[in-house]
């Protein structure tokens, strides 16, 4: 049993580093080719400060556009765009 576990971690450690091996390679293709392989998504950044009565004041900033990568997994400092579209919005609690 414990020879089991030991060979599904292994297949999973695995199959996660080509995974992403691929995705990298795929991405690299896509800088050679000039096949668009960055995009940007607009960010809604806030701020939630607590206040002394339990309440939560929110302060908005400016929408900024981020830059983000066509992959599955951040490559090249970026995050990924499916990520980012998906959490456009974020808070940063004081």
């Amino acid at each position: 049993m414990k020879r089991v576990i030991t060979r599904l971690i292994l297949f999973a450690a695995v199959s996660v580093c080509v995974l992403y091996a691929g995705d990298y390679l795929l991405l690299r293709y896509r800088i050679a080719a000039k096949r668009e392989p960055f995009g940007t998504v607009k960010i809604q950044t806030y701020y939630a400060v607590p206040q002394k009565d339990k309440k939560t004041e929110f302060y908005f900033l400016d929408p900024q556009m981020q830059e983000c990568v066509h992959s599955l997994f951040p490559h090249t400092g970026d995050s990924p765009c499916w990520y980012l579209n998906r959490h456009a919005r974020q808070r940063i609690d004081m």
